[in-house]
This record gives C-alpha cells, structure tokens and sequence, in this order.
C-alpha cells in the first residue's frame, strides 16, 4: 500500500523556517519533518511514498538524492575524483517525488498522483504534522467500514478558559479549559480508496472543502478517533515545541528504536 503525502504548500506561517524550503524540511531534531512522518508509516511496514511536492520542490528530490551524503560517514579522494561510502545504511524506502504544481490546491495535487497510485487502495496525509497513530489498526479499521475514505479523527484541546455568557452579556461562568472543551479535527492520516479521484475536478479543487463534504454527503466518510498524540507545525512556536520534545527525549512520535 503506497503513502501519498501532501508537501506542496507555501507554508506562509511559518515563513521564518520556509523561506528557503518547503515546511515538510523543516527540521526536527536535525531531521525534516516529513522524514518523521514517512519514519513512522515505515515502522507499520509501509515503505512506499508519493511525495506531493510543488513550492521549492527540488529541495525534496535533492535532499533525497543525497541522503547517503546526510547518513553516513563518507571520504572524499579529490586527487582520484572519488567517493567511498561507510557504514552504509538506507531506509527501506521507495520514494517518487511528483511536482504538482506551484499554486495547485490539495485536491488537485492528489489527483495529479493518480496514475502513480494506481487501482488500489491508498494512504494519505498531510506533511507538517507528527502523531503516534498505529497504522495498522487504522488500515484494519477503514477495512472493516468498507467506505471510501477512513480520516483520522482527533480532540484538540481548547487553548484558553471558558465563558458562559447570557444573552443580556452577562457571564454567568467561568472556569479553566478542560479536555473536552476543543473540537475533533481531520488530523490527515487517512486510508483512501481509489474511488476518492472522481470527487476531484481539477487543480481548483480543495480536498478538505469540497471533496470531503461531498464523499460524507454520500455516506462514504468514516472517522478513525486517535487519542494518543499529534501536533502539526504550523507555527514557529509549534516548531520549537516539537524540537524541544525531541531534545529531552520525550517526543510521543517516535515508535520506531
């Protein structure tokens, strides 16, 4: 089963780090993000990868061109225009890189990959955002719905304090937020079925927007509610919260030894 994850936006809020690259290479720990996310369909045993690439995309493909040069220990013979590779060590990985487009929006760019994918039943998601979903109970899950398309369903905790306020203004309540406070959300990690392209028009079309609302109309959406941890990077501040994660030690995401 391939994984098709999108990597092609501007990434405008986190415009500090993604002026000089796409977010998904936004590093974590030395390590860009999207190399976290495809770590962790790996330890489920899914090696193959889509990357949906478009702003900057040739740092994507160069980044993988040289990922020797990033992993292993190499010696440089100048005077014999030679390079020798030590402990040599590769993820097991299968990874095509498909520019989709500049300005092309989520749907289109999943549409663009169709022929790549195939007649066959698919994984998606979305390159800025970590979790320690269990991948296979997710696939078991979308399985035994037999829908078209299985997202991941999670409670994102409401960030300030709570008010209850009266119709007159008057605030009959108010207390500190709770964990049920916040709103579930499409947290990307979803297992879709090759029926999912003829929701999609063209390079207009947004996935979560419209695709979405009209695969639920046909009764063919099912949520998979993820309790564990996901944080997406969408800010510097969530940036430094995932780093900080990683340097003590501490990060929820990473399954893998």
């Amino acid at each position: 089963m391939k994984v098709v994850i999108l990597a092609g936006g501007y990434g405008t809020r986190i415009s500090e780090e993604s002026e000089n690259k796409p977010k998904p290479m936004i590093e974590i720990g030395g390590r860009p993000i999207l190399w976290h996310i495809m770590k962790l369909y790996s330890y489920y045993g899914f090696h193959e990868f889509i990357i949906c690439a478009g702003y900057k995309q040739h740092v994507i493909k160069e980044w993988f061109a040289d990922y020797y040069l990033h992993n292993t220990d190499v010696t440089f013979d100048l005077l014999e225009n030679s390079m020798a590779v030590h402990n040599n060590y590769s993820e097991p990985w299968k990874v095509t890189v498909v520019d989709t487009g500049l300005n092309t929006m989520t749907g289109g760019r999943i549409k663009r990959i169709e022929k790549y994918v195939g007649n066959e039943t698919f994984l998606l998601t979305y390159g800025d955002g970590v979790s320690d979903i269990n991948i296979q109970k997710l696939v078991s899950y979308h399985k035994d719905h037999g829908r078209q398309l299985t997202i991941s369903a999670y409670n994102v905790e409401q960030r300030f304090g709570v008010l209850d306020i009266a119709a007159d203004g008057n605030v009959r309540a108010f207390r500190e937020k709770a964990k049920g406070d916040g709103g579930l959300v499409n947290i990307g990690y979803m297992v879709c079925e090759p029926g999912i392209f003829q929701y999609i028009e063209d390079d207009a079309t947004i996935f979560e927007k419209t695709s979405l609302t009209e695969i639920a109309a046909k009764g063919e959406l099912v949520a998979y509610r993820h309790d564990g941890f996901w944080q997406c990077m969408d800010t510097l501040r969530e940036k430094q919260k995932l780093e900080e994660m990683w340097t003590k030690q501490k990060a929820p995401w990473k399954v893998w030894e």
